[in-house]
């Protein structure tokens, strides 16, 4: 018998209507034998989310303490209190259910008043809504807390959750087992990052042998771009777990990042579907495929908040040990490098603006002092999405742009008749030098598996001491680069209008 694994999200259970849809999407597949429930996300856009509810719960009985507007943090605190519980109580009588959860929450304002924790705090959405789903379905409620297992520090523990887990969920038929949250060993409550339900679905899905884990959310799969950017966007059927990590962490939100990790170690696919259209088939997210997706593009994402540093040396590439002394300024102050590219002259280092702000001085002095380049310009409030040729753009001058302006060319003319034919030699010497590096690159990923010349060189010339094989692919690969770059700078130098 198949076995899935199906996860909500806070807006399929906002209310007792959308309860009412999840039942029957459940109820509809004996297979759908695991439940993780979200908590209570926004009934409308001007609503607010039961777990910022709280949050907020929470720090007015942190302030009831220690302010001294005591009485009206306190009156705060039983008012918001009130208010959740009220949203609960909604839901349990929409659905007509015969449940209480009073003891519950005597037990939820002892511990705030006792300043248990803000990841206590947060956890109690997905805690109540999962008793309300067991319920509901007539399925076994399974506290997270004691399958889900962190240590003191607060680190996630991937393989006792994983053997706790599968000891427990091998007894329960049907469960309900609440996301986002797990415990320590003596039991204190540590929840994941935002979005962590995705991640408690995949750790289940490992632990039963899933066949399928559902992802149901409010879109109909990954799009292939923001439709709030780009109107009518279409769902991808197919895609992989490595295209997949990529655009959630360039900004795609439909599944957390973190989430692929569990069920792509046990090559589980994954299913994101749209609990308000149960008949799309959504996008299946899987291992390796040989399915062709409809487009050249399989996914655009992007990502905001990056600063640009650009670092300018003449004839920089040919200094030994250049990039080694700027990179070791960025290490020494603590700022992770996000993109590199670079070119003869030039290098730029893209980074998290927040992370950089309030080192930026500091870098740039220590970059002055051990690189000593010939300038340096910074670029803020960048989106990382692509960065190409723009370079070569910036090298026309901005004298002929101009003169094209004056004549009366438009935008799209100064672009393909001045932008690109001006920039078209330096375009070229761009693409050969990248069509080298990714040659390079492509030999040495066969030293991990990525096959190739660089795979045959490895196994059979290094490994198996056949020399000459080592010799030939060696050969194979300076003939290739020679023809890329001879190629190359032969029609840069053909296209060149200087000439």
């Amino acid at each position: 018998m198949l076995i899935k694994v199906v996860k909500f999200g806070g807006s399929s259970l906002a209310s007792a209507e959308q309860f009412e849809k999840v039942g029957a999407i459940i109820r509809k597949d004996s297979s759908r034998r695991y439940v993780i429930p979200s908590a209570p996300g926004k009934r409308t856009s001007d609503d607010t989310k039961v777990t910022d509810m709280l949050y907020s719960c929470y720090g007015q009985a942190i302030l009831a303490y220690d302010d001294e507007e005591k009485e009206e943090h306190m009156e705060n605190f039983e008012n918001l209190l009130t208010a959740i519980k009220a949203r609960y109580q909604s839901i349990i009588d929409g659905l007509g259910l015969k449940i209480s959860l009073e003891e519950d929450f005597k037990i939820i304002r002892k511990n705030f008043l006792a300043k248990i924790g803000r990841d206590y705090a947060a956890s109690r959405g997905e805690f109540l809504n999962g008793k309300i789903m067991a319920a509901y379905l007539g399925f076994e409620f399974i506290d997270a807390a004691e399958v889900v297992r962190f240590d003191e520090n607060g680190d996630f523990q991937s393989e006792i959750t994983n053997e706790i887990m599968s000891a427990r969920l091998e007894k329960a038929k049907n469960a309900v087992i609440p996301g986002f949250y797990g415990a320590t060993e003596e039991g204190r409550v540590v929840t994941f990052s935002r979005g962590g339900s995705d991640i408690t679905g995949s750790l289940v899905a490992r632990a039963v042998n899933a066949d399928l884990y559902e992802n149901w959310t409010d879109v109909s799969g990954f799009l292939i771009a923001d439709p709030r950017i780009v109107k009518g966007s279409k769902s991808i059927e197919t895609i992989t777990y490595k295209e997949l990590r990529e655009l959630s962490y360039m900004g795609a939100s439909v599944l957390h990042e973190d989430a692929i990790f569990p069920v792509r170690r046990a090559g589980i696919p994954i299913n994101i579907r749209n609990t308000n259209a149960p008949e799309d088939k959504g996008t299946l997210i899987v291992e390796a495929t040989c399915y062709q997706p409809k487009y050249t593009i399989t996914g655009i994402a992007g990502t905001d908040g990056f600063a640009a540093i650009t670092i300018e040396k003449a004839m920089m590439n040919s200094e030994v040990g250049f990039c080694r002394k700027v990179l070791q300024v960025f290490e020494d102050n603590g700022v992770s490098i996000e993109h590199m590219p670079s070119g003869i002259d030039t290098m730029t280092i893209f980074v998290h603006q927040p992370e950089f702000e309030g080192k930026e001085q500091a870098v740039i002095s220590a970059i002055h002092r051990y690189a000593q380049p010939d300038s340096i310009e910074l670029e803020s409030d960048l989106a990382l999405i692509a960065r190409m040729v723009e370079s070569s753009l910036k090298e026309v001058d901005a004298g002929v742009i101009e003169a094209a302006r004056s004549m009366g060319a438009s935008n799209f003319t100064i672009i393909t008749k001045v932008m690109l034919v001006e920039a078209r030699t330096s375009l070229l010497v761009g693409a050969t030098i990248t069509l080298g590096t990714i040659l390079g690159y492509s030999a040495m990923s066969g030293a991990v598996g990525g096959g190739g010349l660089g795979a045959i060189a490895i196994r059979y010339g290094y490994t198996r001491w056949q020399t000459d094989i080592m010799i030939v692919t060696v050969i194979l690969l300076i003939i290739l680069f020679q023809i890329f770059q001879t190629v190359g700078m032969k029609l840069a130098d053909k296209f060149d209008h200087r000439k």
